[in-house]
């Protein structure tokens, strides 16, 4: 078994007996224990009772967070003419059609969000085995397939996150940095399990929210009160 280093055991000492803590614990604990030499993503993964295997217990959405992701986003769009003029205008770091596809195609896949005009989609169609696993397709139902594109890549670009839930009901997402403010770090937190909440499908049975638990990007995981993490 490889040696744990002083950082680790002294992060899994810290964290140790510590269970179904309130947002604002976990988010201190957390901070204190986010040692690593650069700026730690705070990550929340939340347990859902639902099978994404059935159509009526997809979940799905996106929600822009308060205080947004201290993250750069990398944004590409399928578009042209005057749209394209849009997205760049916007701040959209890729833009392009076939050119953009076939780039694709061979590999390159530098961005973080996706956003296509609806006559695109033919052509971003193509493209579903590459970008579906990465959940990066663009999407009407997440607003990344639009004709406004300049709002879809201020949103992208303003700390806007999509959710999906994977083969076992998880959802995780970044949160914020751990330099946030605790404040903050808990607002952007309750806002995505509000939008999480929201996004419960016709099909999910019982408990919805079984689990919640928030870690740093080097560091262990803890796991938070539902009732704190939801406001109740």
């Amino acid at each position: 078994m490889a040696k744990l280093g002083k950082r680790t055991v002294a992060a899994r000492a810290a964290f140790a007996g510590k269970e179904n803590v309130t947002v604002e614990e976990a988010v201190e604990l957390i901070k204190a224990n986010a040692t690593a030499k650069f700026d730690e993503t705070v990550e929340i993964a939340l347990n859902l009772g639902v099978d994404p295997r059935h159509a009526d217990q997809m979940v799905r959405g996106v929600v822009t967070l308060p205080n947004g992701t201290g993250k750069s986003v990398r944004v590409a769009v399928f578009a042209r003419g005057p749209k394209a003029d849009e997205a760049t205008a916007a701040g959209a770091d890729i833009v392009g059609a076939e050119d953009l596809m076939e780039t694709i195609q061979g590999g390159a896949i530098e961005f973080d969000r996706c956003i296509a005009t609806p006559d695109m989609m033919p052509i971003v169609g193509r493209l579903g085995k590459i970008l579906g696993p990465r959940n990066l397709m663009p999407n009407p139902k997440v607003g990344t397939v639009t004709m406004d594109v300049k709002a879809a890549v201020e949103a992208a670009k303003g700390g806007e996150v999509q959710f999906k839930a994977e083969k076992a009901g998880v959802v995780h997402c970044g949160v914020g940095k751990a330099s946030f403010d605790a404040a903050k770090l808990a607002e952007n937190i309750r806002a995505f399990v509000d939008a999480v909440q929201k996004a419960r499908p016709t099909g999910a049975k019982g408990t919805y929210m079984k689990k919640v638990s928030l870690s740093s990007t080097m560091g262990p995981g803890v796991s938070v009160s539902v009732d704190s993490a939801t406001g109740n």
